[in-house]
């Protein structure tokens, strides 16, 4: 790989969400703060978009990583899950080692009412909420309304694509669509994010700043639509193609290469940063 030709310690652009690359721009900022906010006044229900490679997962995996020690964490990551499968997901989480089918919701409910005595959180965070069976989705909004007196037993905060606002729009959602309190939606970043963007990825890596131009970092924005996993995709591929060159910084034509080889970036039509030109 490129690490020893380019005298980096890790690799700067892997598509695995690594948290200890992780730069808090406006919009993940933005979407966290929301979030958090919500969870400290209560909020049974939360909703986070945006499209493919906008950073959903990583916030995710953040957020998760920054919890207050009072919070019980409950991380489903698989989508795939009918009704049945997601009450057994959530109960293994929550440590219930012993239960059947016809009395998993009140041993669930039993062990959410034990956490809160003891002043423990439970949050359910969802990733990819938007592949959710309908059934699951139900189910999800009958775990949402557990609740005492005074509070929630149970959290959730669902990330999907934009298609998870598409099925909450259908009618016989329309219940779940109503218990969200609190929505947060992630953009692509602008130019300037893209080139802090790049720059802290690079320099948490041990790299330098310089291995891509700022004419470079722009085009880059330009084929990737600020979209942070298109962003490492080109930049991952053009160093390995610099490398491969022998280079010793990112070339025109290697990124020019990158940029085409990436199936959902925009392509440039010409290799010179002051003429790209883009189809």
């Amino acid at each position: 790989m490129y690490l020893d030709h380019f005298g980096l310690e890790a690799l700067p652009f892997h598509l695995t969400p690594d948290t200890e690359l992780f730069l808090g721009l406006a919009p993940h900022y933005e979407a966290i703060q929301t979030v958090n906010a919500a969870l400290e006044m209560g909020e049974g229900l939360i909703k986070v978009t945006g499209e493919v490679g906008t950073g959903k997962t990583m916030i995710c995996r953040v957020m998760a990583k920054h919890f207050k020690p009072n919070i019980q964490l409950v991380f489903l990551p698989n989508p795939a899950l009918d009704g049945d499968q997601l009450r057994v997901a959530v109960a293994k989480e929550l440590g219930i080692e012993h239960f059947d089918a016809s009395s998993i919701v009140e041993d669930i409910q039993r062990r959410l009412i034990e956490l809160a005595k003891l002043d423990r959180q439970v949050v359910v965070l969802v990733d990819e909420a938007q592949a959710l069976s309908d059934d699951a989705l139900e189910v999800l909004r009958l775990f949402g309304n557990l609740e005492t007196e005074q509070a929630k037993l149970l959290q959730i905060v669902l990330f999907g694509q934009p298609e998870l606002d598409e099925r909450l729009a259908q009618y016989h959602l329309r219940q779940l669509r109503q218990r969200i309190t609190f929505s947060a939606e992630l953009r692509g970043l602008t130019l300037d994010e893209t080139v802090a963007y790049i720059n802290s990825r690079l320099e948490k890596s041990g790299g330098q700043e310089s291995l891509l131009s700022l004419s470079q970092k722009k085009a880059v924005w330009r084929a990737s639509k600020g979209f942070p996993r298109l962003i490492n995709q080109i930049c991952h591929k053009a160093l390995v193609i610099a490398c491969s060159q022998s280079c010793e910084q990112v070339t025109n034509k290697a990124l020019f290469d990158a940029m085409h080889d990436t199936y959902d970036s925009c392509k440039p039509k010409f290799k010179s940063p002051l003429l790209w030109g883009w189809s």
